[in-house]
């Protein structure tokens, strides 16, 4: 009788260590790559959370999340990429563009990879929109079509500007370039381009744009200047400058105008992906999705301390206005 007692009991003892392991290896984990620092993405990351929780993944009861900042370094992405996939992550979502979905697809060709960037065809990363064939799928910005639109708010919200100048990192690719500078010949603007890829060189840049006489600046698509977004807002208010940003959250910052795709909305969407990912479907049958949410911001505070007048046919599309 007592002999039985024991055996069951050692039995238990054996068995719930075993039970405890199995449970915390069938918690699912995700590696969360991103280009910049964590503060300003957070909403991002929320945004990502909250699309990951509508699958049924709450991080920190079903799921856990890594992650991996190259705090602005693009050479850290290959080697965090790669401590990502030692740790064997079962998705790896990337945030800010080409550089870290090229770091991770690198380093694994079989973990899932949800990614948000440029045109991922041309850039290599998949073969096509609808197939993308492979371990990857994400999200497009449409890039050139989303820089053109901004050359021409700018233009229509500064029409007497003679120079707009551009501001792009030398270290990512820029393939929407020479239709920007198509555009700018068109209306006969000069776009006289500065390059940085640093705090200090963007600092430069700015300096650079009195003797330019630029009377506009149109910053380029970049995460890193999303990371450094109170950085630009700051000098172009310092040297009264209209400038065009990309995103929502740099108006909100106090710049004067931006138009693009809603971070948070696409974020959600990544979130969502990674779910079904979790849940057994392929990066290979979810095809690359493009944005289906634009804002126009328009910040009128910042309008008027620059002497600018924002004209009705600018206020009438905008989707925000802050005052």
């Amino acid at each position: 009788m007592h002999r039985r007692r024991f055996i069951v009991s050692l039995g238990s003892a054996i068995a719930l260590p075993c039970v405890a392991a199995e449970q915390q290896k069938s918690v699912p984990v995700i590696g969360f790559l991103g280009v910049g620092s964590p503060g300003p993405v957070a909403p991002s990351v929320a945004a990502f959370r909250q699309g990951l929780a509508e699958t049924g993944y709450v991080e920190g009861q079903n799921v856990a999340i890594d992650y991996r900042w190259a705090e602005g370094r693009s050479d850290r992405l290959p080697g965090l990429a790669a401590d990502l996939v030692g740790r064997k992550v079962d998705v790896i979502v990337t945030q800010g563009g080409t550089l870290p979905a090229s770091a991770a697809k690198d380093a694994t060709s079989t973990i899932p990879i949800v990614f948000t960037g440029g045109d991922p065809v041309e850039q290599g990363l998949v073969a096509s929109f609808a197939r993308p064939g492979g371990n990857l799928t994400g999200f497009t910005f449409f890039l050139v079509e989303l820089v053109l639109k901004r050359f021409e708010l700018l233009s229509e919200l500064v029409p007497k500007a003679r120079v707009i100048a551009l501001l792009m990192n030398p270290r990512t690719p820029s393939s929407w370039l020479g239709e920007v500078q198509q555009a700018a010949r068109t209306k006969g603007v000069q776009l006289p381009i500065l390059e940085a890829a640093t705090e200090s060189e963007i600092d430069a840049a700015f300096a650079s744009l009195v003797e330019l006489h630029a009377g506009a600046l149109l910053i380029g698509p970049n995460p890193f200047f999303n990371d450094r977004r109170e950085q630009l807002v700051a000098l172009a208010s310092r040297y009264a400058l209209a400038t065009s940003y990309e995103w929502r959250e740099s108006v909100a910052a106090g710049g004067l105008i931006s138009y693009g795709p809603s971070l948070t909305a696409t974020y959600r969407q990544v979130g969502n992906y990674a779910g079904r990912i979790l849940k057994g479907e392929k990066p290979a049958d979810l095809p690359v999705q493009q944005p289906t949410t634009f804002e126009l911001v328009v910040n009128l505070k910042t309008a008027k301390e620059l002497g600018l007048t924002v004209p009705p046919s600018i206020l009438a599309r905008a989707d925000e206005v802050m005052e």
